[in-house]
């Protein structure tokens, strides 16, 4: 049985990768190998500023690696573990053609 902080740091990165614009970038990077942050932006639609926050959180975290190349930082996914998560999961809703729970919102007048 996993430990307790494994299984909280399991949920953080978890809770990362839920992050929509996060969670393009690193299919970016599977995709793509290894990319600098304008290359990445553009990609996903993405400022540069938000990109780098982005980045240093998922690098923070392991889930992404850099290598500096003059002024530029180029990112690509940390090991095979975060692309084979990423894959299997990307692989999971191409094959359950998963569902998008459509969740309401609570009215603060006991609704």
């Amino acid at each position: 049985m996993s430990t307790t902080d494994d299984l909280e740091g399991l949920a953080e990165v978890f809770g990362l990768l839920a992050d929509p614009g996060r969670l393009r970038m690193v299919v970016a990077l599977l995709d793509g190998g290894e990319l600098c942050v304008h290359d990445l932006a553009q990609l996903v639609g993405s400022s540069g500023s938000a990109t780098s926050h982005a980045l240093r959180l998922l690098r923070a975290h392991r889930i992404v690696t850099a290598r500096r190349d003059g002024r530029h930082v180029h990112y690509r996914l940390a090991d095979a573990h975060v692309a084979a998560l990423v894959q299997v999961a990307l692989d999971h809703h191409a094959h359950t053609g998963a569902v998008r729970v459509v969740r309401r919102r609570r009215s603060g007048t006991g609704g």
